[in-house]
């Protein structure tokens, strides 16, 4: 889920969203209950309907992680991502979300930090937190008006997922990103073996776009709302 949401319906989320799907068509303007909201954002029918439902839910977004599902992707990958990129790196934030990542991010020191997200509604949280320099509403797999090169290094927390980021969503953060710069991202291993993700990884790879650096053994994201969810954290370096 993007900005660092729980992927719960990658794992039997999916079938619930289905059968709820007609009726949480008609909750785009209020979301629905905090154990209903997961579902009912990948009930989304495209992407429009999608972005309406996380401005819906952002608000109560940050609460509904911490309280339900213990998060701590976020975390996690801040500090994964300050083994390879300096504090005085330019760092794009994709999927930033409401700025969970940001907030760990200015706690290790970044100052430069620009977020990146397709909901108005996440954006707006973020920049209440005031933690970033810059704000891009932009819609990942899609090309992003960026320019290339633009970043010392980029982080991606929980974006990269069925129904949100696809696997060549990658392309473009690899394009933004400067030669020797870092991407770190965090991925479900069953996702990366089953969308995509492990062709993509391979292809960047052999295209001369990026190099494997290091990726974590699987750690529990969500160790209160989801015990059985694992996820890693991916990093490259753009190659020169």
């Amino acid at each position: 889920m993007r900005g660092g949401a729980p992927s719960r319906i990658d794992r039997h989320s999916s079938d619930l969203a289905q059968s709820k799907g007609s009726e949480y068509m008609q909750q785009d303007e209020q979301a629905p209950s905090a154990e209903d909201r997961v579902q009912w954002v990948y009930a989304a029918q495209d992407a429009e309907q999608l972005e309406r439902r996380y401005d819906a839910w952002a608000a109560d977004y940050d609460s509904d992680l911490e309280d339900d599902f213990g998060y701590v992707m976020p975390r996690a990958a801040a500090e994964a991502f300050a083994q390879y990129a300096p504090t005085d790196a330019k760092v794009l934030d994709a999927g930033s979300g409401t700025g969970l990542v940001g907030v760990e991010l200015r706690r290790l020191g970044y100052r430069d930090i620009h977020a990146m997200d397709m909901s108005r509604g996440m954006l707006d949280q973020a920049r209440a937190k005031g933690v970033y320099a810059a704000f891009h509403r932009m819609v990942m797999g899609e090309a992003l008006a960026l320019p290339t090169n633009s970043y010392d290094a980029t982080i991606c927390v929980g974006a990269l997922t069925v129904g949100h980021a696809p696997a060549h969503s990658l392309d473009e953060l690899a394009r933004v990103t400067r030669p020797g710069g870092h991407i770190v991202f965090t991925l479900r291993p069953d996702i990366y073996e089953s969308n995509g993700f492990r062709q993509k990884h391979q292809q960047l790879a052999d295209d001369g776009k990026w190099e494997f650096v290091a990726t974590t053994e699987r750690f529990q994201g969500l160790p209160k709302g989801e015990p059985d969810v694992y996820f890693q954290i991916w990093t490259y370096k753009v190659a020169a």
